[in-house]
């Protein structure tokens, strides 16, 4: 499995000014925009780390998701959420020869935390020997950065200033998350299926 992102968040979708306000950073000085790139970086691995954690989208964009077979003959469950669109899905053989799967062979089942293809017919389209299947499709909770959820929005600037508070520090643990973004995100962490259902 491969998931590509095919378009990014861009800059203007970040709150550089709400972080720069998170930080009580000053205001009104000639060189205020001078570390608009760093809280930026700070932004974006913010949302990156926290993305990973959750396996949740922040803010829209596109992916490409490659696989080899399906997880069932009738369904397959998307590696993130939410997602919102299923867009053109393509079979690739052997020989790179490109077929479109036609629209409405499949469709998307929305949920929280496991999204899925299903068929809408007996079994999705039979992948090709050797080949694969690319998925298209559109996750995120939204398209800028004010209708993101309110706690996974503080997560963010709370991580970011973690990130900038101690970005000359060499000595944190990987993986280190303050446990007030742990506690913000506890709601989102995927869902695990087990033998005696959800977990």
């Amino acid at each position: 499995m491969m998931l590509v992102e095919q378009t990014t968040v861009l800059a203007g979708a970040l709150p550089v000014t709400e972080f720069k306000r998170h930080l009580r950073l000053g205001t009104g000085f000639s060189d205020e925009g001078l570390q608009d790139a760093v809280l930026e970086s700070f932004l974006r691995a913010a949302m990156a780390a926290i993305e990973a954690r959750t396996g949740k989208v922040l803010i829209e964009r596109d992916f490409s998701w490659t696989l080899t077979r399906w997880q069932a003959v009738d369904h397959q469950v998307f590696p993130v959420a939410p997602v919102i669109a299923l867009l053109p899905i393509r079979l690739i053989n052997a020989d790179d020869v490109v077929s479109d799967v036609p629209e409405g062979r499949c469709r998307l089942i929305p949920d929280g935390h496991r999204p899925m293809i299903v068929s809408s017919g007996a079994a999705l389209p039979s992948i090709p020997k050797h080949g694969t299947v690319e998925v298209q499709f559109r996750a995120g909770y939204a398209d800028n950065w004010g209708g993101l959820p309110a706690d996974l929005a503080q997560a963010v600037l709370l991580l970011a200033s973690h990130y900038y508070e101690y970005r000359h520090e060499t000595g944190l643990g990987d993986g280190c998350m303050p446990f007030g973004v742990t506690a913000l995100l506890q709601r989102y962490k995927p869902v695990r299926l087990t033998a005696g259902g959800q977990r």
